[in-house]
This record gives structure tokens, C-alpha cells and sequence, in this order.
């Protein structure tokens, strides 16, 4: 069905001389282009708000200063309650996305956000789990590797799309600017947040089962003594030496003297986010440890992620606590 707009022009009255009236232009919106219908849609959103700046600079003032006081009560939440912060961060970043997703219905993004949460349910259930089975902590570490891995592939490659829409190099292959686009920032943004939720959730897992073996707490004393011979990651023995190649795996030394397996001390570091020993909290050093760089969860990686979830978890709260202060003011 058609519809039929009314506009002014320039919001100008055009005086056309006597016994003739002021009407405004009338046209069919169907058969406007893409373009022509957002600059419509414009137009009309300038006439609604024409006339209110006070009130807009009012609203302006609001959202900033709630930005700055949120900032500072988070700020200060992370230092004196980090447990608890994380948590509640871990929980909203995993479901704020599921209301937004569903009221959009990107199905796509539920379908891999299902998925995920049902494996993921399960690896922590099993990381919970007490006694800990001797199988769980390579399973929990080979899931969170495998997810870091597929979620930075995905991110780099919606990346390179997104440079390559901006130089063009999509035309090349006759696909349209808009479409290269949504495509990179999708594949963008589906690495980094599964990859910052996957190792949200892998620190969570990492710490329950390092402090369940016992050769690790998160504050105070081990609750049992190391032995040359055992990892303190997943409390099992070590049957290769530091010196020998191992047809496996390898056994690796900290600079603590400490020695573990090499995928439960990568695992520890890249995927539990832990940059010291498990046992005796000494500084890991990283550089030394991996050569590959990005293996390492170096500072501006840190800061990217600490971004984000500050983005898809705290962001939509503090609009939603804006808006329903605009409400009660009687902003609109």
C-alpha cells in the first residue's frame, strides 16, 4: 500500500499572491529511492525536534555527567570488589546481546550464541565439579583454546574485510560497498565477543579448578605442597623432563623453578588469562614463554577487551538509566 507524505519546503511560507494557498507538496514515498527515503525521514525527525535545543542540551548535560559518575562507580567497584564485578560483568555480557539479538531477530546470532552457551554450560559444569576429574582441565583448556583461536581468526578476517571495503577493493568483485561492510563488522564483532566471553569464562573455570587440585588460591597459601613431579595446574604427574622432547607435549620451566606441562601452563596463561605461577604467584614472563605474538595477551589486546565488555555489558545499563531519567523530567 502507498503512502502519501506531506512536506514543507525549507519551512518557508511562500507568499503566491492573492486567492492563492499554501499547500504543502505532496508524493508518494513508494516510489522514492533508499536514499531519498532516509533523507525524508530526516527531515521529518528535524521537524519534530525543531525548536527544543534547551531541552536537548539538557539531555546532552544528563548523559554526560552519568557517563562520568558510572565510570567512577565502576572503577571503583572493579578495585574493591573485583569478584563480584566480574561476575556481574560475565553475566550481562552474555545475556545483554541475547535480549537486543532476539527483539532483532538476528537468528544467525542466536544460533551461534545457543551453541555456544550449551558447550560452554557443560565445560563449566564439569570445571565445578569436585572431585575434578583427571580429564577435566585438558578439556576445558582445549575448548577455550580452540574458541580463542576460531574467535581472533574471525575477528582479523572481519577486519581485513572491513580495510578492504575502505579502499575499494570490494568493487572489484562487484559486491556492494554496504553488503562488504555489514559482513566485516558482523565477522568483527562475532571474534571479539565470543573471544572476550570465552576467556571471561575460561578465568572463571581456570580459577575453580587450580584451587580444587589445591596447589593454587587465590589468596593465601596453597593448600598442598608442590612436588618436583607434579603440574599444579591439573595436579597430574610429569613424566617428561625439561630437557626431553616429548613425542606430546613438552614440560615446561617459569623462572620459579616451578615445571608444568606445556599445555596446562599455555593454558593457564592465554586461555585462564593467569600471568603468574600457579603455585608460588610469582610474575610469568610471557615474552619469554611464547614466541608467537599473538599468543600473548599483551597490554593493548587487555585494553581493547576491557573496552568491549564495557560496551556490550555496561553500556545499554547506563543509556537505559539516561533515558528513564529523560522520563521522569519529562525530556523527550
Amino acid at each position: 500500500m502507498a503512502g502519501v507524505f506531506e512536506v514543507e519546503v525549507d519551512g518557508v511560507e511562500h507568499d503566491h499572491g492573492p486567492g492563492h494557498h499554501d499547500e504543502p507538496i505532496q508524493f508518494d514515498v513508494s516510489k522514492l529511492s533508499p536514499e531519498e527515503k532516509w533523507r525524508v525521514e530526516h527531515a521529518k525527525m528535524h521537524a519534530k525536534h525543531k525548536g527544543h535545543e534547551a531541552m536537548h542540551a539538557e539531555m546532552v548535560l544528563i548523559l554526560i555527567v552519568t557517563l562520568v559518575v558510572a565510570q567512577l562507580v565502576l572503577v571503583q567497584w572493579k578495585q574493591r570488589h573485583p569478584k563480584s564485578y566480574n561476575l556481574v560483568t560475565l553475566f550481562q555480557m552474555w545475556v545483554v546481546p541475547l535480549y537486543f539479538t532476539t527483539k532483532l531477530h538476528w537468528w544467525r546470532f542466536l544460533t551461534t550464541w545457543f551453541i555456544f552457551s550449551v558447550i560452554t554450560a557443560y565445560i563449566s559444569y564439569r570445571a565445578t565439579r569436585k572431585p575434578l576429574a583427571c580429564t577435566t582441565p585438558r578439556l576445558v583448556y582445549k575448548w577455550f583454546l580452540l574458541l580463542y583461536k576460531i574467535s581472533y581468526a574471525t575477528g582479523i578476517v572481519g577486519y581485513t574485510v572491513v580495510m578492504f571495503t575502505l579502499f575499494g577493493i570490494n568493487l572489484i568483485f562487484r559486491i556492494k560497498p554496504e553488503d562488504a561492510m555489514d559482513f566485516g563488522v558482523s565477522l568483527l564483532f562475532y571474534g571479539l565477543y565470543y573471544g572476550v566471553l570465552g576467556r571471561d569464562f575460561a578465568e572463571m573455570c581456570a580459577d575453580f579448578m587450580a584451587s580444587t587440585v589445591g596447589y593454587y588460591s587465590a589468596s593465601g597459601m596453597p593448600t598442598k605442597h608442590l612436588s618436583d613431579d607434579i603440574c599444579a595446574v591439573c595436579g597430574q604427574a610429569i613424566l617428561v623432563d625439561v630437557s626431553e622432547e616429548g613425542i606430546i607435549e613438552n614440560t615446561f620451566r617459569l623462572s620459579c623453578n616451578h615445571v608444568f606441562h606445556e599445555f596446562c601452563i599455555r593454558g593457564w596463561c592465554i586461555v585462564g588469562k593467569k600471568q603468574m605461577c600457579p603455585y608460588c604467584k610469582e610474575k610469568v614472563d610471557l615474552k619469554r614463554m611464547f614466541s608467537n605474538p599473538w599468543e600473548r595477551p599483551h597490554v593493548m589486546y587487555g585494553q581493547l577487551l576491557d573496552w568491549l565488555r564495557y560496551l556490550v555489558a555496561w553500556q545499554p545499563v547506563i543509556i537505559g538509566f539516561v533515558q528513564g531519567i529523560n522520563y521522569i523530567l519529562g525530556l523527550e
